[in-house]
């Protein structure tokens, strides 16, 4: 058996079945065995960035780590901004990167690169396979890594004469790193907070934002008065009418501060202590205002719905939270614009959607037009690094098939990862995606002034502006393969979203605001 076929035998017995893939020749040993190996699901990709993404959307969904497969230092690195974005989520993934033959590198040939210090950057464990016989154990002990705890970022590089090379054995799974219990003497010590009398805030962020996790943490808030913040950007958000509505910390420092303001204690479930997104002329970064005391309940590589579970027995909070009402908005009509936009999202979502939200300022009235709406999973851009939004929805997609995906893309965002379009027309994947087209970097026209410009004039202007010329992403998703349309207004929005939801396969929708 070569090291190709062990390497795939040993990510299937470990769990890993699912592959996103870019391949180049380095790597076809791998193409190759995956028709002795039908239970490794491979889904092509046209750019790396897709792969690590769609990698990432998987795991927040599935729970477990999909693999991706990558073309030397260049592919790694094209798929880099969505590796960063997996990190900040703390999700479990295993990069496959192959290599030259070792016994080539020495040549420096043009696509030589440091590999390793890429692959460093991007992962909390990085290996490269010398010999065929050591493949398949290095494999199992990448899987069993990228569970962490926290879930993290595996990264095996496999040189091409490793993978052809013979005598290489599958490896049995290795065992997973329990995760860590908080112990009680830190329960006690937090529960003493919640009863001082003083105000507080308790921040909850990864796990806790999950159903389990956020309904402790919302018993907590409602028995003991203590504010309930949500961390800005979560991984996965457990959302709807019956789970408890959880304000999230403001994006913009000023509405974080004012969340904050006279907060006596902040304890943190999961989530980091908060600080400003970008520094700004005259602005705190730290967001902990002086006289407030932090307190970490538990940390990301915890059990967060246990020590949650373990504070609300302490602090006998067993009374239940209030909940988001059952509600949709009523049907919107009339011009498309960012109001009516939420409303035809939250009257039309079905039941058990996932929400892979990438909109940035076009979207910031969907969530409270979809908080009582059927539950449904948020996924947010977790480290900020756009062109997530499509790959996650393509890995969600894969891992929840009986799930409808929604994806909600900005027009600027789409266009860093837009070929992931092709991989959902290709795969069959029930996604719809709403673009919502305001022909600018909108966001960054705001931040202007926040950073102490201006930038009125005609160049500037010019480098935030998608007018000239003017995208047509439904003549790009129909050349990818995805059937498209364009809502001229709100009526026909909803009208296309049903239309979405009743069909199977990917569409797109474009919704310009008018």
């Amino acid at each position: 058996m070569n090291g190709a076929e062990a390497l795939l035998r040993t990510l299937v017995g470990s769990g890993v079945d699912v592959c996103f893939a870019n391949p180049g020749t380095s790597e076809l040993q791998f193409v190759a065995a995956l028709d002795r190996v039908p239970a490794m699901r491979a889904v092509l990709t046209l750019f790396e960035g897709v792969a690590t993404g769609a990698a990432d959307g998987y795991a927040r969904i599935a729970g477990r780590p999909a693999a991706t497969l990558l073309h030397l230092g260049p592919g790694l690195a094209n798929g880099w901004a969505n590796l960063h974005n997996a990190r900040r989520a703390r999700v479990p993934l295993v990069n496959v990167v192959g290599d030259h033959a070792t016994y080539h590198q020495r040549f420096d040939t043009p696509l030589q690169s440091d590999l390793w210090g890429l692959a460093r950057s991007a992962s909390a464990w990085q290996r490269s396979s010398t010999r065929p016989e050591d493949v398949g154990a290095d494999a199992a002990e990448a899987v069993a890594a990228s569970y962490g705890p926290p879930g993290s970022i595996a990264t095996l590089v496999v040189p091409a004469d490793v993978s052809w090379g013979s005598g290489a054995a599958p490896a049995a799974p290795r065992p997973l790193a329990p995760v860590p219990m908080v112990p009680p003497e830190t329960i006690e010590s937090v529960a003493e907070v919640f009863c001082s009398g003083e105000r507080v805030v308790l921040l909850v962020g990864g796990a806790a934002l999950r159903e389990h996790g956020l309904e402790a943490a919302a018993r907590i808030a409602h028995a003991t008065g203590a504010k309930l913040l949500g961390e800005t950007f979560p991984a996965v958000h457990a959302r709807g009418g019956g789970l408890p509505d959880v304000e999230k910390l403001g994006y913009y420092a000023e509405t974080a501060m004012d969340q904050l303001s006279g907060t006596r204690h902040l304890v943190l479930a999961g989530a980091r202590a908060p600080a400003s997104f970008f520094a700004y002329p005259d602005k705190p970064s730290d967001l902990v205002g002086e006289g407030t005391t932090l307190h970490e309940l538990a940390g990301p590589a915890h059990d967060v719905p246990a020590a949650l579970d373990a504070l609300a027995d302490m602090l006998g909070a067993d009374a239940p939270a209030p909940r988001s009402p059952s509600i949709r908005p009523p049907r919107p009509s009339g011009r498309i614009n960012a109001e009516s936009m939420a409303a035809a999202v939250g009257y039309t979502m079905p039941d058990g959607a996932i929400v892979v939200d990438e909109s940035v300022t076009s979207g910031l009235s969907v969530p409270a037009a979809t908080a009582g709406g059927p539950r449904h999973d948020w996924l947010s851009l977790t480290g900020g690094s756009i062109g997530q939004g499509l790959p996650a929805a393509t890995g969600a997609a894969v891992a929840a098939p009986e799930r409808r995906v929604l994806c909600l893309e900005a027009d600027g965002s789409a266009m860093y990862t837009i070929q992931a379009l092709w991989s959902q027309a290709r795969e069959g994947l029930d996604v719809t995606t709403v673009v919502l087209v305001n022909q600018a970097y909108a966001i960054l026209q705001f931040e202007l002034a926040r950073v102490g410009t201006s930038g009125d004039g005609d160049r500037a202007r010019a480098m935030l502006d998608l007018r000239h010329p003017t995208l047509d992403v439904v003549a790009l998703a129909r050349g990818m393969g995805v059937p498209a349309a364009r809502a001229q207004d709100a009526g026909e929005l909803v009208s296309l979203l049903e239309r979405s939801y009743s069909a199977d396969g990917p569409m797109l929708i474009e919704a310009r605001s008018t």
